[in-house]
């Protein structure tokens, strides 16, 4: 029974790749646009987070936060983002302004830590290769958890740093769906 399990894997495993082969030969055509979704990282600095995207736009690739001139600014509104295939930016100010003082959905003064999302609308823009001329909205929700330090000395010691210096340890995502479209 194994093995005719394993040979039934192996002849479906074929026409799969045929397929995907075919799939990866045919990617190089314009986008027509349509359905997207995307999962990026946050990342605690300029350093790029990941993004991989399915529908109207199969690929994947890195993020950056970028300032309106496109220079990578912790606390920028727009995002860099770099695929295989080609690049756009994405206007991030109405998620970033929900989130600049996001209403925690778990925190603990006792471990220094806190959980919080939001959900906002990102809008894309200025594209190149194969996202030339793209236009199209998302809701996004943003999620982070992070752990804090805390004070070691002053009148503030042993309180926690909110506000006030890097995380010792953070984590977050964006996720959302929205619509495209290639002019």
């Amino acid at each position: 029974m194994r093995k005719l399990l394993r040979g039934g894997v192996a002849v479906l495993a074929f026409p799969a790749a045929a397929a995907m082969a075919a799939g990866a030969a045919s990617a190089a055509a314009a986008p027509k646009g349509g359905q997207i979704e995307l999962f990026a990282t946050i990342t605690g600095s300029p350093t790029p987070g990941k993004i991989v995207m399915a529908g109207a736009i199969g690929d994947w690739g890195k993020v950056v936060a970028v300032d309106r001139s496109g220079k990578p600014a912790e606390n920028g509104n727009f995002v860099k983002v770099t695929l295989k295939k080609g690049t756009f930016e994405i206007d991030a100010t109405a998620i970033n302004k929900k989130m600049a003082s996001p209403r925690p959905q778990v925190q603990s003064d006792a471990t220094c830590s806190v959980a919080a999302s939001g959900s906002g609308p990102i809008k894309f823009f200025d594209g190149t290769g194969l996202y030339k001329g793209i236009s199209g909205t998302a809701n996004v929700t943003m999620t982070f958890t992070g752990v804090g330090g805390r004070y070691q000395s002053g009148a503030k010691k042993g309180q926690c740093e909110q506000d006030n210096g890097t995380p010792l340890a953070m984590l977050g995502a964006v996720t959302g769906r929205g619509t495209v479209e290639f002019k």
